[in-house]
């Protein structure tokens, strides 16, 4: 190699040594990212709907239907048989405020989940997350769309074949008497009479009715009535419950245990009712949850 190419190529090794070059930080390769641990999407959450499965029960099971059936057959059974003996009478005795054996034959029956179904309303409220409120119950009413439960319009019709009149007392606000009316008489049930309606707050001169009890309407009913029968899906639809607790409920019909299947048919209702408030004190006003929770320690788990 020629003496003058050696120095200059030490030259130019020392000086690359002495400054090494550098990318452009933009033309940097980017540092190396570590997967995203990507959680599995949870669940949406579903509320659960305290009514879901007792709409669906009394919509969709056969044996709700069935039940229906057995306790209105075996009450036009009771019926036939009270006609001859004019010792029966189905009023309790606080009801029961006179002599009965000359008076014409009659029975009361309570109208809603009773005679008819409005498991409909049930359904939307359901459907729509909401709660009962008067509004769309009045709505659902003056649809005048319910229909006869399982049975009920088949004893009614033999009641009145053999002369027995059928009362209809019902809780539903004065403002839905007549739409009331209408739909009893669309689905076919013999009403005697628009008398033979008695809602809410029919004044019975000499009795004073409290809140939405039915005595006071009983009463009117065996003033010139001997009761054969009395249907309804509520105690209240067969005595003044004067506290409502369960053991106060328990302990006034403890009376009556003996007449239940034969002067008293109750028929089933899981979807509302009075025995519901008797489970928080009868304080609507209470939160939901409250409410929810109060029915929680109600419950028996042994």
């Amino acid at each position: 190699m020629s003496k003058v190419l050696v120095p200059l190529l030490a030259a130019a090794l020392l000086a690359a040594c002495a400054t090494p070059a550098r990318k452009p930080v933009a033309e940097a390769a980017p540092a190396p990212v570590a997967a995203a641990v990507v959680a599995p999407a949870a669940a949406p959450a579903i509320a659960a709907d305290d009514n879901l499965n007792a709409v669906a029960w009394t919509q969709t099971a056969v044996e709700h239907d069935l039940v229906y059936r057995q306790a209105f057959h075996a009450a036009g059974e009771k019926l036939l048989k009270a006609l001859k003996d004019r010792s029966w009478d189905a009023l309790s005795r606080e009801d029961r405020t006179n002599a009965f054996a000359r008076l014409k034959p009659a029975v009361i029956v309570d109208i809603d989940e009773t005679m008819l179904d409005n498991s409909p309303y049930q359904a939307r409220l359901v459907r729509d997350g909401a709660s009962y409120d008067e509004f769309t119950w009045a709505q659902w009413c003056r649809e005048k769309t319910a229909k006869p439960m399982p049975g009920a319009l088949e004893f009614a019709q033999l009641a009145a074949k053999h002369g027995v009149t059928v009362f209809y007392l019902s809780n539903r606000s004065q403002d839905l008497n007549e739409a009331t009316v209408e739909n009893l008489r669309a689905a076919g049930f013999p009403l005697a009479s628009d008398e033979v309606f008695l809602g809410l707050g029919t004044v019975v001169p000499g009795c004073e009715q409290v809140g939405s009890e039915k005595g006071c309407r009983r009463q009117l009913v065996g003033r010139e009535h001997r009761v054969l029968l009395q249907l309804g899906d509520q105690l209240g639809d067969f005595l003044d419950v004067l506290v409502n607790t369960p053991d106060g409920r328990r302990t006034a019909v403890a009376p009556y245990l003996d007449w239940v299947g034969e002067r008293w048919f109750v028929l089933p209702n899981p979807t509302y009712g009075s025995w519901q408030p008797a489970l928080f004190n009868n304080e609507w006003s209470r939160p939901a949850a409250e409410r929810r929770q109060a029915t929680l320690d109600a419950l028996r788990y042994h």
